[in-house]
């Protein structure tokens, strides 16, 4: 699907009533449910990453992962899928919390969104303090990233966006991960 039909939503999925494939679900499985969705049906050559690209102002990136987001660590999996990471980039529209909250609800469905709009925050960055540090220190990417991780009853929950001086924010991403993992990722982020 061409990202320009899809742009105006926030490179909208194509609404799914139940999600069938989530993290902890077999990689077998989440490929099948990637195939049969509309909006992120992978090409014949791609497996459990799909790129759309609508030139260099917009690209879309969804992968379904048997690693825990963050650092990678040796875990044995069983071919079983830990995350899902949406990353969009989008020069034209920008990308914000609720376009990234509105493509949880466009990929997964009600039951998800409503876990995700319900999760309790567990960590959001960067603090005013955090944010004044990194800008006197010189580190603009450390200032320009601003995100939550979240623990809802079904999955966790990491986003984050990339903001600029100019108020459109160009690029975020949305993680969808296991509760498992939340202290993991929570410890690197707050590390960086």
């Amino acid at each position: 699907m061409p990202i320009a039909t899809i742009v105006n939503l926030g490179f909208s999925f194509g609404f799914v009533q139940n999600a069938r494939a989530l993290p902890g679900q077999g990689s077998d499985e989440v490929l099948l449910w990637m195939r049969a969705n509309p909006g992120i049906r992978p090409s014949p050559t791609e497996k459990l990453t799909i790129h759309r690209n609508n030139g260099p102002s917009q690209r879309m990136i969804f992968e379904a992962s048997v690693l825990s987001p963050g650092r990678i660590i040796p875990s044995p999996t069983g071919g079983r899928i830990r995350s899902e990471t949406l990353t969009i980039f989008d020069m034209l529209y920008g990308v914000s919390e609720a376009r990234l909250e509105a493509t949880v609800r466009s990929i997964y469905g009600l039951e998800v969104h409503r876990d995700f709009q319900t999760a309790k925050v567990i960590y959001a960055y960067p603090t005013p303090k955090e944010e004044a540090v990194a800008i006197q220190a010189n580190q603009p990417i450390a200032a320009a990233l601003k995100g939550e991780l979240r623990q809802g009853r079904r999955f966790a929950y990491w986003t984050e966006i990339i903001r600029n001086r100019d108020g459109l924010n160009y690029g975020g991403k949305v993680v969808v991960f296991l509760i498992e993992d939340l202290s993991k990722i929570e410890g690197e982020i707050k590390s960086r």
